[in-house]
């Protein structure tokens, strides 16, 4: 603190890398910070055309995202708008694409199968994910290959809580 006052929050900056792809409210951008050179994923979405509840729903992805602190959920780097009225949200990148892509380039090459220990460690991973949003009454809403992201080493994060929501209780 200085003279009695917080530090304003200091947001990272970030160079646009690629498009990962583009969904019915927003875009969603591979970028790397400036400052360690580290890869994220931009999830930027066009909330000046929304409606006030369409709008209430994407800040709630990301207040969702900011309480969530798990190996297998993808992390919550910062929301920040933009000059433009856009809604930034800003998370880590899996660079192993998502489980979705995965299966079916497996299927191109013409090998299908994948071994019963690799199912079950995704699986795990999957199941550790969900009973980890379940356990603070977070339903996802969406939960499909698309939405399961890869890491190169092998970690499975859930990811897009776009439609997710927050239970008062479990009835």
């Amino acid at each position: 603190m200085v003279d009695g006052k917080k530090p304003a929050k200091q947001f990272e900056t970030y160079k646009k890398v690629s498009t990962l792809g583009v969904g019915s409210f927003g875009t969603a951008y591979l970028v790397q910070c400036l400052s360690n050179n580290s890869l994220a994923v931009i999830k930027q979405i066009d909330i000046a055309q929304m409606s006030e509840d369409e709008r209430r729903e994407t800040l709630n992805e990301a207040k969702i995202l900011e309480v969530l602190n798990h190996p297998n959920i993808t992390r919550f780097r910062e929301v920040y708008k933009t000059k433009k009225g856009k809604l930034c949200i800003v998370m880590d990148y899996a660079d192993g694409g998502d489980l979705y892509t995965k299966i079916a380039n497996q299927k191109k090459i013409g090998k299908v199968c994948y071994s019963e220990d690799q199912i079950l460690d995704w699986f795990v991973q999957m199941a550790l994910a969900i009973k980890h949003i379940h356990d603070r009454k977070i339903l996802h809403r969406d939960i499909k290959s698309h939405n399961f992201f890869l890491t190169k080493k092998g970690i499975v994060k859930l990811g897009d809580f776009g439609i997710a929501r927050v239970l008062s209780n479990t009835r």
